[in-house]
């Protein structure tokens, strides 16, 4: 296959010529299918959303075949770990933490806010002394846990939004991205609150620390749709017009 860029034809090309590149021809992508637009479930039944567009072609450009599998959030980073696939594609932020346990490539996705929502007679107050929603095992649980609130941590995202809806919990603390059409969609019920706040590094492919070849393999996939505009162009279509772009 052509990489559409000369930074991306010649890593593709060293790798090859050095033996490492990746040896299967398929490449097994976990995802949640649970975190639109990043990733969801469509009226098909099937994967949609930025990470299925954006790595469908990343495995077109490195000359694999994608397979995707859907996996819970709670154990998404231990079945990779254990084999269940090769990579996670799931709107995962790069963190320090992570990365004691498995690896990233760069970053697809640049850092971008995190932000607080709850209903619109709510005082602000609650994000440092009320009841914060988020979903577990995510920067954003970490964050709420380092703040004065109590944490109130559910396994999907919209569970979290379920909660203050219902008043079990006072607001919630997500990616500013998936909270939006939320917001918009509320009629005012929902409002966000309280400042944006930037967690981890930016979100990137993960694998297992060992599989270095694979990791450069997509490294270079990336490099080649930063450099030729086509990342921005996702983004864009994903996320709107005032999305941070690379």
């Amino acid at each position: 296959m052509i990489i559409r860029t000369l930074t991306g034809t010649t890593a593709l090309a060293l790798l090859l010529a050095t033996g490492q590149a990746w040896a299967q021809d398929t490449v097994r992508m976990g995802s949640e299918g649970a975190y639109p637009p990043y990733n969801f479930i469509n009226d098909q039944n099937e994967l949609d959303g930025f990470e299925r567009e954006l790595g469908d072609e990343l495995c077109a450009r490195a000359d694999l075949t994608c397979e995707w599998v859907i996996n819970d959030w709670d154990t998404i980073i231990p079945n990779l770990v254990s084999g269940t696939y090769d990579t996670i594609m799931a709107g995962m932020s790069i963190t320090e933490a992570r990365m004691e346990v498995i690896a990233f490539t760069q970053d697809y996705f640049p850092p971008d806010p995190s932000a607080y929502i709850a209903l619109a007679d709510a005082d602000p107050s609650v994000i440092e002394s009320g009841v914060v929603a988020a979903q577990s095992n995510t920067i954003q649980s970490g964050a709420v846990a380092e703040t004065g609130a109590d944490l109130l941590e559910f396994p999907t995202p919209d569970d979290t939004i379920a909660a203050v809806r219902n008043g079990e919990a006072d607001a919630v603390l997500a990616d500013k991205a998936f909270l939006a059409p939320f917001v918009e969609e509320s009629g005012g019920e929902l409002v966000f609150i309280g400042d944006d706040i930037y967690l981890g590094l930016g979100i990137g492919l993960g694998t297992r620390q060992e599989d270095e070849a694979l990791r450069a393999r997509f490294d270079a996939a990336i490099d080649s749709m930063k450099a030729d505009g086509s990342l921005n162009t996702l983004l864009q279509k994903w996320f709107g017009d005032d999305i941070a772009l690379y």
